[in-house]
């Protein structure tokens, strides 16, 4: 008279596990909302986080397209602090729809109290249509 209870006991806990699992019916799931978080997508100047957001700007950027078909860039990158700040800075080179062709390494770029300072990226090659310039603070 036991073995059946017990059976049936586990093939209650056994259905009840199988049904409170099955939350999703398989297949692909839908990205997460793909609007946000997506500035590098059509800004060509972004400050990754909040301290270089809070001491550091771009009054300026040039773009020229160089005999060889290249693509340069120059940003004058200023510091909006009154201490002397380190920032890295790179750009990221783009094709026409926006996929990356090309990214450039981190550079440090030290900006004294107040100071400006010009940095310039050169594309290797003629595919670069768009860019996109980011700073981090410096750790």
């Amino acid at each position: 008279m036991k073995k059946p209870i017990l059976v049936l006991m586990l093939a209650a806990s056994a259905t009840m596990l199988f049904t409170a699992c099955a939350s999703h019916e398989g297949g692909a799931y839908r990205p997460v909302d793909t609007t946000v978080n997506n500035l590098e997508d059509s800004a060509q100047f972004v400050l990754f986080d909040k301290g270089a957001q809070e001491s550091v700007t771009c009054d300026g950027i040039q773009q020229q397209r160089l005999p060889d078909g290249r693509l340069q860039v120059a940003a004058n990158i200023r510091n909006r602090d009154t201490r002397r700040v380190q920032v890295q800075i790179n750009c990221v080179f783009k094709d026409g729809q926006g996929f990356v062709v090309e990214d450039t390494p981190f550079k440090n770029l030290f900006l004294d109290e107040n100071a400006q300072e010009g940095v310039k990226f050169i594309s290797m090659n003629d595919q670069a249509q768009r860019y996109t310039i980011r700073v981090r603070e410096a750790r």
